[in-house]
């Protein structure tokens, strides 16, 4: 063939350049003829009506002068980069297109590799992503996170920050997408935005969910606290794991550690339980401290976190441990055993205040049952708030709530719920003559804010 094939050049077959007078020889004649309509038929037709039958090697080109190009708009089509790549140029402008998406589930501990470029891995549990250097990935290497089972933490190489920090958490149930500077790492900052407007443009005051009760392996020194979120103004945090923590220690963060915020365990001592969010990575943890309020609590253990609101109250008995309750809708508590208050009391017509067993600092409505008796055939008692003042007990006055003795030194019952002072106390008091008073507290209503 006398085209070359590897740079299309076609030259002629010898003997088949005449001179004037020369007699022609049929033989390389017929052959450059053959030729010819060899490489006529081997010839792309311009008008398309017949396609290549092997690959089409056009020129490398530049970005400015594509190797396939078009008439009309010559600076624009087709290029050979360096490496190997193909380009696209658009009016002597690179057009970069994306690699292939590739997925993958993670279980544990990761390095993110220059592979994984536009890559979106799914972790299924907590994990570190470690970060290849910066200079190693290059300028817009980008990778996605699902954190979908566990928190993910993002930890670049050496000092290299991402978004200026050492590390960056993806919460359980949130997602990143991260990229790449060349020297340093940023993320979309979709995480921050959603937790930060979850914090500045909602109010509120409620609790749902956290639900406190002893743990079943350890329950005299253990709460577990169900999955759930509380809000207190413009501070939110919410979980969907449960957390354990131990009133034996002094606070650490996480599952099973310690849960007071100074100090050690105290017998017949009200610890009151408060929400705990993170600031760098808006994780739940609790704190337990003998303070009813905020303000009061012991933040020297508690640096990084925001006391977001009082998710529930702890009662520890004589010997310093908790006390077994269940915790039922709108914040009510009942105790396993009812706590006996008062037995045999002597209870006359002098107003008195007595202190129950519930929390200490706050109101609270007891929920009581007493009995009382008297050797007065017609005598009542009368079981109140202490914020109503001290009452007169008698049906001409202000009433009573344990029936009336109908036999000399029997006996009457009664119920009812009741609204403590902050010492813990109600008043008693009796309509006339002396008599005693037995007092089992069964729980408590203590509103965090809990609305089932």
């Amino acid at each position: 063939m006398p085209r070359n094939p590897s740079t299309g050049v076609y030259s002629k077959p010898a003997g088949t350049t005449p001179s004037v007078g020369q007699v022609i020889d049929p033989v390389p004649w017929n052959a450059l003829t053959t030729d010819l309509g060899n490489e006529i038929t081997n010839s792309l037709p311009r008008d398309g009506s017949a396609p290549m039958v092997a690959p089409l090697k056009a020129a490398g080109g530049t970005v400015s002068a594509p190797g396939l190009g078009f008439a009309s708009t010559p600076q624009t089509g087709l290029y050979l980069k360096g490496g190997g790549l193909l380009g696209f140029a658009q009016n002597g402008v690179d057009v970069s297109f994306d690699k292939a998406l590739l997925y993958a589930a993670k279980s544990g501990d990761y390095t993110a590799l220059a592979s994984d470029d536009n890559a979106v891995h799914r972790f299924t549990a907590d994990a570190i992503v470690s970060l290849t250097a910066a200079a190693t990935l290059g300028a817009s290497w980008h990778y996605a996170i699902i954190a979908d089972g566990g928190d993910v933490t993002i930890d670049p190489n050496g000092a290299e920050t991402i978004d200026g920090a050492a590390t960056l958490v993806v919460p359980d149930g949130y997602s990143a997408f991260i990229i790449c500077s060349g020297s340093a790492f940023f993320s979309n900052r979709l995480i921050t935005r959603i937790l930060s407007k979850a914090d500045s443009s909602a109010v509120g005051d409620f609790v749902v969910g956290f639900i406190p009760s002893n743990n079943s392996g350890s329950p005299n020194t253990h709460v577990d606290f169900a999955a759930g979120s509380a809000r207190s103004g413009s501070s939110f945090v919410s979980s969907s794991s449960s957390i354990t923590k131990r009133i034996n220690g002094t606070f650490a963060a996480g599952t099973g550690a310690g849960g007071l915020d100074t100090g050690s365990v105290g017998a017949n001592a009200t610890y009151f339980t408060y929400a705990l969010r993170k600031d760098d990575d808006q994780t739940f943890d609790v704190v337990l401290s003998t303070s009813a309020t905020i303000a009061g609590v012991n933040t020297a253990l508690l640096t990084g976190y925001t006391i977001v609101k009082c998710i529930g109250v702890v009662l520890t008995d004589a010997s310093s441990n908790i006390r077994p309750f269940i915790l039922y809708p709108r914040d009510e508590y009942t105790f396993v055993t009812p706590a006996r208050d008062a037995v045999n009391a002597a209870i006359s017509t002098t107003s008195a205040l007595l202190a129950l067993t519930v929390p200490n600092g706050v109101k609270v409505k007891a929920k009581l049952r007493f009995e009382f008796t008297s050797s007065a055939t017609t005598n009542a008692a009368l079981l109140s708030d202490p914020a109503q003042g001290a009452l007169v007990a008698g049906a001409g006055t202000d009433g009573a709530n344990v029936g009336t003795i109908q036999v000399a030194s029997g006996f009457a019952v009664g119920s009812q719920e009741i609204w403590t002072n902050t010492s813990r106390q109600i008043r008693m008091v009796l309509a006339g003559s002396t008599g005693s008073i037995w007092i089992w507290t069964d729980g408590f209503h203590f509103p965090c804010g809990r609305s089932s």
